[in-house]
């Protein structure tokens, strides 16, 4: 009973496959129209057309006046992006914020002066703090220091 039923449901299917194929290989659907078929061609001089474009609001250029327009406001664009001239001997200055958290010690203060860039080596500066004794000092807070400052300036900023 279990193969006659099988075989039935495959030829439910075949059958139904068969009709779908003769009724999409036979009948005729209408093409979709195109649009333009009931437009009528007009021709148009350069001047109508330039015309028509400007009264829907479009901006009809030459080459020439196009490329002219761009080079305008390139050079436009670059004076005012044009940095203002340096003093060649002028060392650009870095501000840091440093946060301080509680638990926090000099290491990890030398560390973040370090990434910074505003001292060299941070077990150098650990070791520093060490000798100053200014290890209970630390204090948790935010303290704003900068490159143009000496290392003792640094150093009495965020050790108080």
């Amino acid at each position: 009973m279990r193969i006659n039923l099988l075989s039935s449901f495959a030829a439910g299917m075949f059958l139904t496959t068969a009709i779908c194929a003769v009724v999409y290989f036979t009948v005729d659907t209408p093409k979709a129209s195109s649009k333009t078929e009931n437009v009528e061609k007009v021709e148009l001089s350069e001047g109508e057309m330039k015309g028509e474009l400007e009264t829907k609001g479009y901006v009809v250029q030459t080459q020439e006046e196009y490329d002219k327009t761009i080079n305008d406001a390139k050079a436009a664009a670059q004076k005012q992006t044009k940095p203002a001239e340096a003093p060649s001997n002028a060392k650009p200055v870095t501000k840091v914020v440093i946060n301080v958290s509680d638990g926090m010690t000099s290491i990890n203060v030398g560390r973040a002066l370090e990434q910074a860039g505003i001292v060299k080596d941070a077990f150098a500066f650990s070791k520093d703090i060490e000798k100053k004794g200014l290890m209970k000092k630390l204090r948790p807070g935010v303290y704003m220091v900068d490159s143009s400052m000496t290392y003792d300036q640094v150093i009495s900023t965020i050790f108080r």
